[in-house]
């Protein structure tokens, strides 16, 4: 199963969600689902009553549903309850809410959307932009964006081609680079900037997000050149991938005299 991992919102509202190549469907968390739809702070205890509810009354639907392993607000990964589009058009059923026909629509339009992307990649590209500007982004921030997105993905496929697992394995490293370049781990960078669910690249500046492609591009290069067979080897080359634009921060803090945390954030 070829799996993409990728955030999409509804009302602004985040739901994590995993596109299979091969079976060309998404896969979408049904907690963020049930928080979105019922607005209750307890998402998981209403799923977990909801298929004992099923149960009792004789659905099978909640057998069907599988898990995932999706990106949490710590950075780490977990299992979670996934359900496809037309297996959450028959559990909205079962969900009281007056956001369940606009959300409806909301699954049929990304279900169109990633076909249409399928054919033409740009369309994509062009949507995100879209996001972005509506967001009150810079037209120059969100050209680096796109690029720190185009660098990420030949990272995460020189993983895939030394064996490198998505999920965990994935984070860790991404920790042992972040960690490199900017002297803190994913989380820790989140919990500094004051963030919870929300991501951290599109809360970087021109300059970190500069940073975080030297760090990836490098680590890619590096990988590229010594085809690492372990997981051990992966993590010391990303470390040397983060330590190589660590030292770039701090020849920039030299030269401007200024501290990396007053220059970026």
């Amino acid at each position: 199963m070829t799996k993409e991992n990728a955030i999409k919102l509804f009302e602004d509202k985040k739901i994590r969600t995993v596109w299979d190549n091969e079976s060309e469907k998404w896969y979408i968390s049904i907690i963020d689902v049930i928080q979105v739809l019922t607005g209750n702070e307890r998402p998981r205890k209403y799923w977990g009553d909801l298929k004992r509810k099923l149960k009792k009354e004789g659905s099978q639907l909640s057998d069907f549903f599988g898990q995932l392993k999706m990106q949490s607000s710590d950075g780490k990964f977990y299992k979670t309850d996934v359900a496809d589009v037309e297996q959450l058009f028959r559990l909205i059923q079962s969900i009281p809410s007056p956001k369940a026909e606009p959300f409806k629509l909301w699954l049929a339009e990304i279900a169109r959307e990633r076909l249409e992307e399928v054919d033409d990649p740009e369309k994509g590209i062009e949507r995100l932009m879209e996001y972005y500007h509506r967001k009150g982004y810079s037209v120059g921030w969100i050209n680096q964006r796109l690029k720190s997105i185009e660098v990420r993905k030949e990272l995460t496929n020189e993983w895939d081609r030394r064996g490198v697992k998505q999920g965990q394995e994935y984070a860790t490293l991404a920790d042992i680079i972040t960690l490199g370049w900017a002297g803190m781990t994913t989380r820790e960078y989140k919990q500094y900037k004051g963030l919870k669910t929300e991501s951290l690249r599109d809360n970087m500046t021109n300059l970190e997000l500069v940073l975080n492609m030297l760090a990836e591009a490098t680590t890619t290069e590096i990988s590229k050149e010594r085809q690492p067979i372990t997981f051990k080897e992966s993590q010391h080359i990303a470390q040397q991938g983060g330590q190589i634009a660590g030292n770039t921060r701090k020849e920039i803090e030299t030269q401007t005299r200024q501290k990396y945390r007053n220059c970026l954030l």
